[in-house]
């Protein structure tokens, strides 16, 4: 009776794993996804970049140099090619959670990350994810080794930054010269099915 009592006793105290965020078959499957109630209740949305410490971002991936901008193609290229060899770390920029983790179409293995701000991070080309959908991550974690999958003549990661689901330049989000962060706060304002995204207008000295 004692031994039952024990073993009851242990049963009860341990405490449930947490359940993996849940995500619709939508946001698993693919990359240009709406967020969820990320406009439901205001037209403008800010990421505050300045608000971020140092310890709270990582140039995704370290070491890096841009062979292709945003923009290359007459608009056509979403993201920013980095390089640096092939199997390489690659690092998610900000603390988050993996919404996808797969082989998509001419992205090759991609991974996308949703961090709390409504901002979201693609990394593609990947030789190999580290990470599956559901994953919570740290900024700096590694989630994929550099590669040449789907549609890339050499190995490097594609970089995308999307708010809801649409991209945007990701040179307002990192100074990659430098490979810091951008210590501004970046408007995002909904316009019909559209997302306008620009850094906000700093206030001239005496002007209200």
């Amino acid at each position: 009776m004692n031994i039952l009592y024990l073993l009851l006793s242990v049963l009860l105290s341990i405490t449930p794993p947490e359940e993996k965020p849940s995500f619709t078959p939508m946001e698993i499957n693919h990359i240009r996804v709406a967020t969820p109630e990320l406009f439901a209740n205001n037209k403008l949305l800010e990421l505050h970049l300045e608000q971020i410490p140092d310890t709270a971002y990582c140039f995704p991936l370290p070491g890096g140099k841009v062979i292709s901008p945003y923009g290359r193609g007459g608009g056509r290229h979403s993201g920013i090619d980095i390089k640096t060899f092939a199997k390489d770390t690659i690092r998610s920029a900000f603390d988050g959670v993996v919404r996808m983790s797969k082989p998509y179409s001419a992205y090759g293995n991609v991974i996308v990350v949703r961090h709390s701000s409504g901002l979201e991070t693609i990394y593609s080309h990947n030789f190999k994810n580290l990470v599956q959908s559901g994953d919570v991550v740290k900024a700096g974690q590694a989630i994929a080794l550099t590669g040449r999958t789907g549609r890339a003549s050499t190995e490097h990661l594609h970089f995308e930054t999307r708010i809801n689901g649409q991209h945007f330049n990701p040179n307002l989000i990192f100074d990659f010269k430098e490979r810091t962060l951008r210590k501004e706060c970046i408007h995002c304002t909904k316009n019909g099915n559209r997302v306008i995204v620009k850094a906000a207008t700093k206030k001239t000295a005496g002007t209200t």
